[in-house]
């Protein structure tokens, strides 16, 4: 189990950081649009097409990179509260009832669907560009595979922490900004924490100025 976890998690963030690139291709494309609309006055015809198909392909190839970092927005009010064998009981039963077959769904429709838009090789209907799209409706059937390769390591997390009794370590090399400021802010506190702090008044005195005048008058 534990070479499938990291065979999962090293397949999903390969592809994860790959697709990332797509922030990049978008941000210059939709840059290039604003130079030439208002600046040239000549728009492009093609940079809404592109804006979406760099935006999906980077929302769907993302997927299985944010669920082998356990990224996705749970909502974890109770959940957080429950030992870990607890935990790892509720998710693995949503794992088997509701992650499973939603993914089988998304796999098979989505190469019914991409395989008709490659039969008459679709192209964009936004715009006058006709920019080809059939290439693009395969991403739906890769992120789904990539997600059900995922969703079986993350399955057998859940077992390991059943059997352990504690949850095993994720590969953890993006962090929300929030975490990062409460961490740097605790390790400020404890580093401190046996100095005095000056609590600043709205007045811009120290706390301690009017406490001093007051026991001297």
């Amino acid at each position: 189990m534990d070479r499938f976890i990291t065979f999962a998690d090293t397949l999903s963030t390969w592809f994860g950081k790959a697709f990332a690139w797509c922030i990049i291709v978008m941000t210059l494309g939709v840059g290039y649009e604003v130079f030439v609309r208002y600046v040239l006055r000549s728009p492009t015809s093609w940079a809404f097409d592109l804006s979406y198909m760099m935006y999906g392909a980077l929302f769907m190839m993302a997927g299985a990179y944010t669920l082998s970092r356990d990224g996705h927005v749970r909502a974890d009010v109770i959940y957080r509260l429950l030992k870990p064998r607890v935990q790892a009981g509720i998710e693995f039963v949503l794992y088997i009832f509701f992650f499973f077959p939603g993914i089988l769904a998304l796999i098979i429709a989505g190469w019914k669907y991409a395989a008709r838009s490659f039969s008459y090789t679709e192209v964009s209907v936004m715009s006058p560009a006709n920019v080809p799209i059939f290439q693009f409706k395969a991403i739906i059937v890769l992120a789904g595979v990539l997600l059900l390769i995922q969703g079986v390591a993350q399955v057998f997390r859940c077992i390991i922490c059943l059997r352990d009794g504690e949850w095993p370590p994720t590969t953890q090399d993006v962090q929300e900004l929030e975490k990062v400021l409460i961490e740097e802010h605790t390790r400020g506190v404890l580093r401190h924490g046996s100095e005095a702090v000056d609590i600043v008044l709205p007045n811009g005195e120290p706390a301690g100025s009017q406490d001093d005048r007051g026991a001297r008058s």
